[in-house]
């Protein structure tokens, strides 16, 4: 049984109403609206916590979606549930596969930069100053792309790039 048939609460399957009925009126194809459906469920499974659920339906929307922007989409949520399992590395290569659909994504950027800035940290405890200064400069390259496309977004990412002197003027202003 698909996901979205089976949604206990009211707010779940309040949504999953729209979302058909949005899927029924929308100009499209078959299989969009079926990637779509899948990505759906993705996102619910993704919000309950059961990720290899999640996983195989964003890949079955991957299989099934054409358009990039929404392929993009599909890829950075398979980010996130990687990015949730600690699964750095996975995590960053679905990041930059949106990222390589959509560039302006400032969503994936600060992720990519939240993990770097991560292994910075880990880095940084253990003693490691080369492996910290790199992780650091790519936490700073990716803020840094972030905020130029989002510039009132990622307060905490914009006042750490000044506290450490990593910013550059143009983009904390």
């Amino acid at each position: 049984m698909a996901r979205s048939q089976r949604n206990d609460n009211f707010i779940d399957k309040s949504f999953t109403v729209m979302a058909d009925l949005i899927l029924k009126v929308l100009p499209t194809d078959r299989r969009a609206k079926e990637a779509f459906a899948y990505y759906r469920d993705g996102m619910s499974a993704q919000a309950d916590g059961e990720y290899a659920e999640a996983m195989e339906n964003f890949a079955e929307a991957l299989r099934l979606e054409d358009d990039p922007n929404d392929r993009s989409w599909i890829f950075y949520n398979m980010g996130l549930v990687h990015s949730s399992n600690g699964e750095h590395q996975q995590a960053l290569e679905y990041y930059e596969q949106a990222l390589a659909l959509n560039a302006r994504m400032p969503q994936a950027l600060n992720n990519i930069a939240v993990i770097y800035h991560h292994l910075g940290n880990q880095a940084e405890q253990k003693g490691e100053t080369d492996d910290m200064d790199r992780y650091y400069s790519q936490a700073a390259e990716y803020w840094t792309r972030a905020i130029r496309l989002a510039p009132n977004n990622y307060l905490e990412a914009q006042n750490w790039l000044k506290t450490s002197g990593r910013g550059s003027v143009d983009v904390l202003i």
